[in-house]
Parts: C-alpha cells; sequence; structure tokens
C-alpha cells in the first residue's frame, strides 16, 4: 500500500500514528507529492476528486480518501480494536471533535497563507479560532474520563490535534484554562507513535 501525504499534515498523521500503534507502518510507502489546495498534485487529484490528502493506495482495490475512512480500514485490516463497538459512539465523537480542531486551525494557516494580505479576514480567523477553543474546552471539561480509560482513535485524533496547535498555533496558548487537558497531553505526547510522527517543515 502507499499514502499520499506530507511531513506537515494533521490529517495524514492521524494515519501515521495509526500506523505505528497497529504495526503496520513498514507496510505501507509513504509518498510525499508537492500539492497545495491551489495547486492539486496530478497524482493526489487521479486518487481523489477533491484532490486533498491523506489517500491511501491500495494493490487490491480503489484509493480509499478521508483519514477517518483510512485509519477505520486500517484499524479493521489490522483487528486493533481502535474503534471498540462498546464505545464507538464516543470514540467517533471524540475523533471527530479532534477533526473540526484540525479543520478550524488549518482554515487559519490557510488564511494566512494563501490570501493576498488585502483579502484575509481577522473576522474569520477569530471565529475559527473560537470553534476550537470551544473544543478544546468541552474536551477538558467533559471527556478527560473517557481520555484517561481504554486506548482508542479518540486519544489519537484528539492527540493529533493538540499537536496540531501546538506546531501552528503555539502563540495562542491552547493550555490556558484546560489543566486537565493539558497533563492529558503531555503524556500522550510521549507515545513512540507521536514521537515518530512530530511534523517537520
Amino acid at each position: 500500500m502507499k499514502l499520499l501525504s506530507s511531513a506537515t499534515s494533521p490529517f495524514g498523521r492521524l494515519v501515521k500514528v495509526l500506523l505505528h500503534e497497529t504495526g503496520q507502518y513498514d507496510s505501507v510507502e509513504i509518498i510525499s507529492p508537492a500539492t497545495t489546495p491551489l495547486a492539486v498534485d496530478p497524482i493526489v487529484q487521479a486518487a481523489n476528486p477533491a484532490g486533498k490528502i491523506p489517500v491511501l493506495l491500495r494493490p487490491d482495490g480503489p484509493a480509499i480518501y478521508d483519514s477517518r475512512v483510512i485509519c477505520r480500514y486500517l484499524d479493521a485490516r489490522a483487528a486493533a480494536g481502535l474503534y471498540p463497538e462498546a464505545h464507538l459512539w464516543e470514540v467517533l465523537t471524540l475523533e471527530a471533535t479532534a477533526c473540526a480542531i484540525i479543520e478550524a486551525a488549518l482554515l487559519m494557516v490557510y488564511e494566512k497563507r494563501l490570501r493576498p494580505d488585502t483579502q484575509q479576514s481577522d473576522a474569520w480567523i477569530e471565529a475559527q479560532w473560537s470553534k476550537v477553543t470551544a473544543s478544546v474546552a468541552t474536551l477538558n471539561s467533559k471527556w478527560m474520563s473517557h481520555l484517561q480509560g481504554q486506548f482508542t482513535m479518540g486519544h489519537v485524533a484528539v492527540g493529533v490535534a493538540l499537536g496540531y496547535l501546538d506546531f501552528r498555533h503555539s502563540d495562542r496558548n491552547w493550555r490556558a484554562d484546560n489543566t486537565a487537558l493539558a497533563l492529558w497531553y503531555a503524556a500522550f505526547s510521549e507515545r513512540p507513535s507521536m514521537q515518530a510522527t512530530v511534523p517537520q517543515e
């Protein structure tokens, strides 16, 4: 199999962490095409009509895209149990919350990098950050018992989302007023899978 991703993609990192956690990393070739939202690499476009990474190319079937779809597939392939049936809806909600954080944080980056200075909207950027802060606060106040329980894909997704905030928005200090979550992440970020996938420019 081949994974189309990049060294900085948080959605790609979700897949890479799962690959490490399930012992599948060495069975997947990582390919890093030169692709952006404004200039999609042809290999990405051919595999995913939306032109987004990550994409998983399989020798025995069509390409799979969207990190959540890829992660469910790889978890099932390894029978790893990161989406346990007994807690499935909680895991999926944690995963969705983490992906919402990533999406909002990415939109902030795109606003600054891809739009001319005269067209950038501070109000738009702050609106995205408000989604981040609300989601992080909810994780801190309502989801710590789950994060401190059985290891699931929810843990991976939250860890990667918080790591992306540190990577791209460290000046925003998501840890303020979120002590329990900050302590959890300090420990979680030391996992070998997280250390092996730290984003690099």
